[in-house]
């Protein structure tokens, strides 16, 4: 898998519902992170950047990212209890079916099959992938 490449700090990145996008020292992920905080990092160690927006801002974005539905790795994948983009919940395609994604859940970064987090039903219902750009800061 492609995020397999990702230094361990990655792994060592503990769920805090607190540390949203603009928060404070975003980007220090020892201090926790929520789940876009945390997919946001990953991209931006993989040279996509991504404002600092909230999941119905990401989905609503056609500026810097596109929905897609021929997945490849570092897709963010957007996941919710009702159809709405509003809270969603937010992980990265690692490829082969697999999601890495930081959930209150787990409490740690993990990689889930995508048809597993489908039946649980906090992410039954799968809003949709979104593809960011390599680009430079």
């Amino acid at each position: 898998m492609y995020l397999m490449n990702l230094p361990s700090e990655f792994f060592d990145v503990a769920y805090e519902s607190t540390r949203i996008p603009g928060c404070l020292d975003q980007s220090n992920l020892r201090l926790g992170a929520n789940c876009q905080v945390y997919a946001y990092e990953v991209l931006r160690y993989f040279k996509r950047f991504v404002p600092n927006d909230r999941s119905s801002e990401l989905w609503e974005d056609e500026s810097y990212s596109k929905a897609v539905e021929n997945l490849e790795p570092l897709d963010l994948m957007l996941y919710n209890s009702t159809p709405e983009s509003y809270g969603a919940h937010i992980g990265i395609y690692a490829g082969e079916g697999m999601v890495l994604h930081l959930s209150q859940y787990n409490g740690v970064p993990k990689y889930e099959k995508h048809r597993d987090l489908l039946k649980r039903k906090k992410y039954r219902y799968f809003i949709g992938a979104k593809r960011v750009e390599y680009r430079s800061a």
